[in-house]
C-alpha cells in the first residue's frame, strides 16, 4: 500500500483500456454508481476528503481523465482533438461501460465539471444527475470575456500557447508551478491548504514531460475545439435533460458573475445551485460544506 493509497480508505486501483486508453480509478463504496472528475493540475487524488464519505451512499469511481495522473497519454496533433471534452468524456463513457454500469451520477470540478458537461450533452440517457463545481460553459467564459469579465483565468491562457513554450518552462519547476496555483486560487492563498500526498501526487504528475504536454493539449483544445463544440450546442438549443447542481466557490473563478445560475439557465433543463465558502479547490478546501450541499441532490433520485 502506498501513502496515496491510505488517503482512500476501502477503495481499491482499477487499470481498465478505454477506446484504446488506459484510465486509472480508484473504486470504493456500495449502492449506485457516482463518478468523481478531477480538474487541473490535480489527479483524482483530489477527491481525498470526499470520496470516503460518499462512498457510505454510492460506489465512488474516481479516475484520472487521460493524460493526468496514472492514466495513459494518448498522442496528439494540431487538431488538438485527442485531449477535447468530448473525447474525453467518450474515455470516461468506455470505462463506466467496462465497469458495468450504463446510467450514473456524475460530481465534476474544474476541467472534470468540463467533461461532465460535455458527456451529459452527449450522452443524456446515461447520465442521471450532474454536479458541477466552479465553472461556467466554455463558450459562455469567451462571451462574457468580450463583456469585460476577467475570470482570473490567467494560466488557462497560458497553457493553451503553441508548444513548446507552456511545456519548457512548466519543466523548469514543475513544484513552484503547483504550488503557485494553489497560492494563487485557494481561500487562504496557501498551498498548505493541499494534503501534502495529494500535493506530491500533483507534482510528480508534471515533473513528466509527456503529461505536461497532454494537460497544456487539454487546454488547447478548449480554445479550439470545445468552444466550437459549446457553441453549436447553444446555436442549436441543446439542454442537459437531467438534474444539474451548480455550485460555485465564494472566492473562486465564478466570483465575479453576479447570478451564476443565471449564465448556467439556458443550458438547463432542471437547475439548482448556491455559493460555498472557498477559494477554487472546493474538494480539497470545504469538503464538509460539498458534501453537506451534493450529497442531498445526489440522494435525490432514490426517493
Amino acid at each position: 500500500m502506498t501513502v496515496l493509497d491510505e488517503l482512500f480508505p476501502g477503495f481499491t486501483d482499477e487499470r481498465m483500456i478505454a477506446r484504446g486508453v488506459e484510465i486509472f480509478a480508484r473504486i470504493g463504496g456500495r449502492g449506485p454508481p457516482l463518478l468523481l472528475l478531477h480538474g487541473y493540475p490535480e489527479t483524482h487524488a483530489c477527491w481525498h476528503r470526499v470520496a470516503p464519505a460518499l462512498a457510505q451512499h454510492f460506489t465512488v469511481i474516481a479516475p484520472d481523465l487521460r493524460g493526468y495522473g496514472r492514466s495513459g497519454c494518448p498522442s496528439s496533433d494540431g487538431n488538438h482533438r485527442a485531449y477535447s471534452k468530448r473525447t474525453m468524456a467518450l474515455d470516461i463513457a468506455a470505462l463506466m461501460t467496462a465497469l458495468g454500469y450504463e446510467q450514473f451520477s456524475v460530481m465534476g470540478h474544474d476541467r472534470g465539471a468540463r467533461v461532465g458537461f460535455r458527456l451529459a450533452l452527449d450522452a443524456p440517457k446515461r447520465v442521471e444527475r450532474l454536479v458541477l463545481l466552479d465553472i461556467i460553459a466554455t463558450s459562455d467564459i469567451a462571451r462574457l470575456r468580450e463583456e469585460g469579465f476577467k475570470f482570473g483565468m490567467l494560466h488557462g491562457v497560458f497553457l493553451s500557447q503553441p508548444a513548446p513554450l507552456p511545456e519548457s518552462l512548466i519543466m523548469q519547476n514543475p513544484q513552484d508551478w503547483v504550488e503557485s496555483r494553489f497560492r494563487r486560487a485557494t481561500l487562504a492563498k496557501s498551498s498548505d491548504v493541499i494534503h501534502p500526498v495529494a500535493m506530491a501526487d500533483y507534482i510528480d504528475m508534471l515533473a513528466h514531460a509527456d503529461r505536461v504536454h497532454a494537460t497544456c493539449e487539454d487546454y488547447r483544445s478548449e480554445h479550439r475545439v470545445d468552444l466550437v463544440l459549446d457553441q453549436n450546442d447553444r446555436d442549436a438549443g441543446t439542454r442537459i435533460s437531467c438534474p444539474v447542481q451548480v455550485l460555485w466557490a465564494t472566492e473562486g473563478s465564478l466570483a465575479e458573475i453576479a447570478d451564476p445560475l443565471a449564465v448556467w439557465a439556458p443550458w438547463c433543463a432542471h437547475l439548482s445551485g448556491g455559493p460555498i465558502e472557498s477559494g477554487h479547490f472546493i474538494p480539497e478546501e470545504n469538503p464538509a460544506a460539498l458534501i453537506e450541499r451534493a450529497l442531498p441532490f445526489l440522494r435525490a433520485k432514490e426517493a
